[in-house]
């Protein structure tokens, strides 16, 4: 069986629910923010679309304005308001199959358990993609259920990784154009992966 591998033309970031009245009852949500961040940097340097979505934003507010989405201008495919915990709304499936050579999707965001977690089953079992799960890029409001909820999602066949090893394999190579970007990239979030690293995992 082939080895799934991530080609930033294939691929797309998911970002789940990460909104402001979450900010007092997520664990590590600061966290979750800066990762999420990082990974809207590396979006740009490596032309990734996003995909954001928010939780009864009636209720619960918008992306919390600490997410810098507006600086992806054109890479922000969907900013998508949904009851469904799931993100795969109808809004969302239509940006996807718009897209037919994505076959990768990297996900971050809350709750671990819950629309993140519903959101893997929902894509995994469309048998199209391959979902990536940023380890330090998600949470919940209990610390405990986020190591649950990531052994179900790699049990139902989702990849696991870190937001530094997954922007590496997105990279592949030292020798393409934007490595000089992508390489200050890396070294200017070192001291925030290291601290995202020993809050979330």
């Amino acid at each position: 069986m082939p080895v799934p591998t991530l080609v930033p033309a294939n691929t797309l970031f998911f970002l789940c629910d990460i909104q402001t009245k979450f900010q007092h009852a997520i664990h590590g949500y600061d966290h979750v923010v800066a990762t999420a961040n990082k990974l809207i940097k590396l979006a740009k340097i490596l032309d990734i679309g996003v995909v954001a979505t928010t939780q009864n934003a009636k209720a619960l507010g918008p992306i919390d304005p600490a997410i810098e989405l507006q600086s992806l201008g054109d890479q922000l495919i969907l900013n998508s308001d949904k009851t469904l915990f799931s993100m795969l709304t109808a809004d969302v499936k239509a940006a996807l199959e718009a897209r037919p050579a994505v076959d990768s999707i990297v996900i971050f965001g809350i709750e671990s358990h819950v629309c993140v977690l519903q959101t893997v089953l929902s894509l995994l079992e469309l048998q199209k993609y391959t979902v990536h799960v940023v380890a330090d890029g998600i949470s919940s409001c209990n610390a405990f259920e986020v190591p649950i909820a990531t052994y179900r999602m790699r049990q139902e066949g989702a990849i696991i990784g870190t937001s530094e090893s997954i922007a590496f394999q997105l990279m592949k190579d030292a020798g393409l154009p934007q490595f000089k970007s992508f390489s200050r990239f890396i070294k200017e979030d070192k001291e925030s992966t290291r601290r995202v690293g020993q809050a979330l995992l």
